[in-house]
């Protein structure tokens, strides 16, 4: 194995350690780390493949960081061996005094060998500067392995601070014909099965939000109720209540991600803003003679996942360039 499959390797056990941290590490990035060690003969030739001698991941806001778990980790035997050891993290270690002190003097002061690091922090007070406080101190650092994925796994994070903005989610469910309705009359296109899906979906987002009309008329809950986890804080588009105080509310309050439920006229005002980042469309196998049309997507939009339940389609779409990477 050489060093880019090792370094894939142990970044992928990162990945896997940080989605334990899904629920509550948030407003916080989830993020894993690994420490390695790999033995050496009496000549200081290496010998078999690194072991893992430390792992952690970030597990509740305000908490130790993966690399201080990782780190608390180590078995006092295997302590002598962080000076030969190399340190895996998805995410950029952090370069400030938060609410736990810097990531990034912690590694400097346990002396290691290496750090590969998965992807740059996006958060204002990160951007490189943990990467360069490390390179300073001496210590080889590599940046990039499996970038995609390790952004990917913190993507309203990222979107959150780089568009200053929540994550956008736009869903709805239709007909096979494309309505939202049957003649403006509530339609249950959902099975039981894709109804909890939607409701896995809520408690994966810290806000979700509907037209005045939607409201009045269907008096939605958009809460959790068949899925474990928290209900969204819910939003009603209004004259009083726009887009855009909506939106700086989310940032306000640290909500990352925003679901959009509707309804169509709620759909074409974020649409016609550019104001989206994925659209999850649920299609069922029936036909109605008319009523409400689904918005049209924007050109940009391609399929990036697509599942099948019950007889129905769940796309999910996201922009042609973000699918690109």
């Amino acid at each position: 194995m050489n060093q880019k499959q090792t370094d894939e390797k142990f970044m992928r056990r990162c990945l896997q350690l940080a989605r334990n941290g899904w629920q509550h590490a948030k407003p916080n990035p989830m993020v894993g780390a690994v420490i390695t060690w790999q033995p050496t003969d009496e000549m200081g030739h290496f010998r078999g493949e690194p072991i893992i001698i430390g792992e952690g991941w970030h597990q509740r806001c305000g908490e130790g960081h993966a690399e201080v778990n990782a780190f608390a980790s180590v078995e006092e035997k295997d302590v002598p061996k962080l000076p030969e050891s190399t340190i895996y993290v998805s995410l950029e270690p952090c370069a400030h005094y938060g609410k736990t002190p810097p990531c990034a003097d912690l590694i400097v002061s346990k002396d290691v060998k290496r750090v590969v690091v998965g992807c740059v922090d996006s958060f204002a007070k990160v951007q490189g500067r943990g990467i360069e406080k490390i390179k300073a101190a001496g210590i080889d650092v590599t940046v990039g392995v499996l970038e995609a994925e390790c952004r990917e796994l913190n993507r309203r994070f990222m979107t959150f601070h780089e568009k200053k903005r929540p994550y956008i989610i736009l869903k709805w469910a239709q007909t096979q014909n494309g309505f939202l309705d049957d003649q403006g009359q509530n339609l249950p296109i959902s099975s039981t099965f894709t109804r909890m899906l939607v409701h896995k979906l809520r408690a994966e987002n810290d806000a979700i939000l509907v037209g005045h009309v939607t409201e009045n008329r269907e008096h939605p809950q958009l809460n959790v109720r068949d899925w474990r986890g928290e209900s969204p804080e819910k939003f009603v588009l209004s004259h009083e209540n726009t887009i855009e105080k909506i939106l700086a509310t989310c940032r306000e309050r640290n909500y990352q991600s925003l679901i959009v439920e509707g309804g169509a006229a709620t759909h074409k005002a974020f649409l016609a803003q550019d104001l989206w980042d994925e659209i999850r469309i649920e299609t069922a196998p029936m036909v109605v003679s008319g009523g409400t049309r689904a918005a049209e997507l924007p050109k940009e939009a391609v399929v990036w996942h697509r599942e099948a339940y019950d007889g129905r389609t769940i796309v999910t779409l996201r922009r042609r360039s973000d699918v690109a990477k």
